[in-house]
């Protein structure tokens, strides 16, 4: 069988009309009109205000914190399990990040960590979605409130995910996205923050567009960032967001087929839910028991010798090496993030994925395992 690669998007929408339309038009760069077009739309879809569409996920991340004033001094709770750009983001504006364990079935950070972990130099909470199910939202929001702290949410793996009553991306002062070619809508890179409160969404843009000052271009008070969006990008957005319902379902068609078919193999697979929110199956992970004989990596490597691609979970932010010689986090032991990052990876799950694909990667998982 042909290769399968752990991701490929799915582009057969409006896509190529709306790129015609960029370069008919000669609107390429950032000041083309399709950027405002998916800024609006986009924060409309998750009931958001504003939004500032940004280069990717991680210049969303930085731009956020910068513009909610985190600095030397300042603490930031958040999970130890995800991305290094979260961690990256708050250490980058002189601000400390503190970490959590995460939860050995969901896989988001453990909130019933979270209060130990405040001190009077705690400033925000940074709750990350981790691979298509939602952080315990009521509980950190709870928590927030009562100590006077503010919220990031990162909704990087969540897009068309909702918490309850709300889609994940409008919760807290701030939230951002990532559309990198993974996610459930794609720009190829990019991202987006998204707030409510207009003076954050002008400070903000501010920032990913090099502090410019209004009344002259070329003038600056302060260093920002040129993290701007092409119009290139925001018209493949534009596009992308046209699909998102039916992106959202095929991934949980993808996540149910999966399930049936890896029934009663020796391996934890994802929740089917969490928090009353149905599983949306960012990416399909699975997390290896201590007993079987295997590491994550032993498994990946078997499976990309019959043509399968994988990738690994997350490598935790307590045991990353450029921190540890920061000296950041010493000694410190999160068991759950530890295990996962050692025993957990994620098959192919792209939208462009098969059912015949699905049922052959099934096939070779279960000759491994079983």
């Amino acid at each position: 069988m042909t290769p399968i690669p752990v991701n490929e998007p799915l582009l057969d929408g409006n896509e190529k009309r709306y790129l015609s339309e960029c370069i008919d038009t000669g609107w390429i760069s950032s000041e083309g009109p399709f950027v405002g077009r998916f800024e609006k739309e986009f924060a409309a879809s998750v009931n958001r205000r504003h939004g500032v569409a940004v280069a990717n996920g991680t210049a969303a991340l930085e731009v956020a914190a910068r513009a909610l004033g985190l600095g030397p001094g300042d603490e930031v709770i958040m999970p130890s399990f995800t991305i290094i750009s979260c961690a990256q983001a708050i250490v980058q504006c002189g601000a400390t990040p503190v970490l959590v364990d995460s939860e050995p079935l969901t896989w988001n950070m453990d909130t019933s960590q979270i209060e130990a972990r405040i001190t009077d130099r705690t400033k925000a909470i940074m709750a990350v979605h981790i691979y298509g199910l939602p952080a315990d939202m009521a509980k950190i929001i709870d928590i927030a409130s009562r100590h006077g702290l503010k919220i990031i949410e990162d909704a990087a793996q969540a897009i068309g995910l909702r918490y309850g009553n709300r889609p994940c991306g409008s919760f807290g002062e701030v939230s951002i996205v990532s559309f990198y070619p993974n996610k459930h809508i794609t720009t190829g890179e990019g991202g987006m923050v998204l707030t409510d409160d207009l003076q954050l969404a002008e400070r903000c843009r501010a920032l990913a567009n090099l502090c410019f000052q209004p009344q002259q271009r070329f003038l600056h008070d302060e260093l920002g960032w040129n993290y701007r969006m092409t119009n290139l990008q925001a018209a493949v957005g534009c596009a992308q967001l046209e699909r998102l319902a039916s992106h959202v379902q095929r991934k949980r068609e993808i996540g149910r087929l999966y399930d049936s078919l890896l029934a009663g193999c020796p391996v934890q697979r994802p929740l089917l839910a969490a928090h009353d929110t149905e599983n949306i199956y960012w990416v399909y992970g699975l997390v290896l028991p201590e007993e079987i004989p295997l590491t994550a990596a032993d498994a990946m490597a078997m499976l990309a010798c019959k043509g399968i691609g994988t990738r690994p979970f997350f490598w935790p932010m307590h045991q990353q090496p450029v921190f540890q010689r920061m000296g950041l986090f010493p000694n410190l032991v999160l068991p759950v993030s530890e295990r996962l990052a050692r025993r957990g990876f994620y098959l192919p799950s792209g939208l462009a994925l098969t059912d015949a694909q699905i049922h052959h990667v099934a096939d070779e998982v279960k000759n491994i395992l079983l």
